[in-house]
């Protein structure tokens, strides 16, 4: 049901079928909710949290994925080989339960979500999880002397102060029919104003960055070595996507040469062995964001393919000024006097 629901509503986003009368009139509703939510922090009648570091929130202004955990661990890697002690704060979407936890390389991805512990694993980093994204940000600088947070997903969440906004747009898709929720994918206007754009994949206009998604070798779920992607060619393999645009992963992995019999799920899908088996026997390949969860199912001929984000050096730089502007503490080593 929920799978249907997803797809019918993409067909009226992205698919150019019209959204008709009734998502229409609730989108306007949702509007006039955003915009008495934005209003009330404006004025002050609701209280933005100040953290005493600064805070990066990397997000975007539709539902579902644009690519906003890559640039995350790309952002945060690149961050801290600049001197500075970045954390990431996140809600932990798709986990069971609420309670506040850490994610560590060896968690349960439905204790902590599947995110937090790719993150965890990728960067080595503090990961604080809390659906109140100001107590997990606390916490990263409290508990773990973090001197910078990384708010992964929360452009909307405008309770918690920032320093630097950045958004991350597909760029194959955009911002579909440009219209509100749920007659559209935009959970705000578009006209809404950030520090920073990013395009994963597709052209980047004046004034955005882009972002490429470069896939690496396979890993193995289980014991084994990496293995390049050219060496399952011409296949047949079985591709796994649980995120927010399959079609991209499945692509990339075409990229790659290799005849793909394409599995798609909902994002944040919690995956049971038994609908992992498919016809004919192939290797099966997952991002990693659902190898996470798939792990401990026990899996044969089953391999996660990272996608590691290239992000322009430039981008970087202007993100780490932008950070040294708003630095509450002593500055961080500059760039140059890295090694």
């Amino acid at each position: 049901m929920k799978a249907g629901l997803e797809r019918w509503l993409l067909q009226r986003w992205y698919g150019g079928a019209a959204p008709g009368p009734v998502l229409k009139s609730l989108a306007l509703v949702y509007g006039a909710l955003v915009r008495r939510r934005q209003a009330a922090f404006a004025s002050g009648e609701r209280t933005v949290i100040r953290l005493p570091v600064p805070v990066l929130v990397i997000g975007n202004l539709v539902a579902g994925g644009a690519g906003k955990t890559p640039l995350a661990i790309g952002l945060a890697r690149a961050l801290a080989r600049r001197g500075w002690k970045p954390g990431i704060a996140s809600r932990g979407h798709g986990r069971r339960g609420n309670a506040p936890t850490w994610a560590r390389p060896d968690s349960d991805p439905a204790d902590c979500g599947d995110e937090p512990l790719l993150i965890a694993r990728q960067t080595g980093l503090p990961v604080a999880v809390d659906r109140d994204r100001v107590a997990a940000a606390r916490r990263l600088v409290e508990e773990a002397g973090c001197n910078l947070v990384i708010a992964d997903d929360g452009l909307q969440h405008l309770r918690l102060g920032r320093d630097i906004e950045i958004e991350v747009r597909d760029g194959e898709r955009r911002l579909g029919n440009g219209r509100l929720l749920p007659a559209g994918p935009l959970r705000e206007p578009a006209h809404r104003e950030v520090d920073f754009r990013v395009i994963n994949g597709g052209a980047a206009a004046p004034g955005e960055w882009r972002m490429d998604l470069r896939l690496g070798d396979a890993r193995p779920l289980g014991p084994g070595e990496p293995k390049p992607l050219g060496l399952f060619a011409p296949g047949p393999v079985h591709g796994i996507a649980g995120i927010g645009n399959p079609a991209r992963f499945f692509r990339a992995l075409r990229g790659a040469g290799l005849d793909v019999l394409e599995h798609a799920f909902p994002d944040h899908h919690s995956y049971q062995a038994g609908e992992l088996e498919f016809s004919p026997p192939a290797p099966r390949l997952m991002t990693e964001k659902d190898a996470v969860k798939c792990d401990g199912l026990g899996l044969r001929d089953a391999w996660a393919v990272p996608a590691v984000a290239e992000l322009p050096a430039a981008f970087v730089d202007a993100v780490h000024r932008r950070l040294a502007e708003a630095r509450r503490e002593p500055n961080p080593v500059p760039a140059r006097e890295q090694t």
